[in-house]
């Protein structure tokens, strides 16, 4: 087999563990990058595969490993709103204050795409309710940061 041939963010975005384990053992880049910097686990995160990002923090993946545009598996987590993966990298040390290149927090995500149990997560983890982005927006001015009533 051609290992240089082998598109490992696919294994990733499909969630098989199994294989993804095999060329992680044999020594794999547990933190390789796409040409538009995804690594594999901002991929597995994107893609709701809760597994793969364990199993791939459990190789030691960089929670903070941000791509291309500053954003991070944290930040992509939460623009799909899955609040179980968020969950997970929170608890492996993603950065919960990390600013992209479009200056936003993972909180600015959060509030933007109408992702307030997500928004409750990140406040309780450290998130600034304060910080503003590259417009001078602060999350609350994107949208709602509680399900409950003001």
């Amino acid at each position: 087999m051609d290992l240089d041939n082998v598109d490992y963010h696919e294994i990733a975005r499909r969630g098989d563990v199994e294989v993804m384990d095999v060329f992680l053992t044999a020594g794999l880049d547990v933190n390789l990058t796409n040409t538009r910097g995804h690594s594999l686990l901002m991929i597995a995160s994107y893609n709701h595969q809760p597994e793969m990002a364990r199993l791939l923090l459990a190789h030691g993946a960089d929670p903070n490993q941000p791509d291309a545009s500053g954003s991070t598996p944290l930040m992509g987590t939460v623009f799909k709103g899955d609040i179980e993966l968020a969950a997970l990298l929170l608890e492996a040390g993603a950065d919960v204050r990390a600013v992209n290149g479009a200056g936003a927090t993972a909180l600015h995500f959060a509030a933007m795409f109408r992702q307030a149990p997500l928004a409750e997560l990140l406040l309780t983890h450290g998130a600034d309710a304060e910080a503003r982005d590259g417009m001078g927006r602060r999350p609350a001015d994107l949208g709602p940061l509680s399900d409950s009533p003001a």
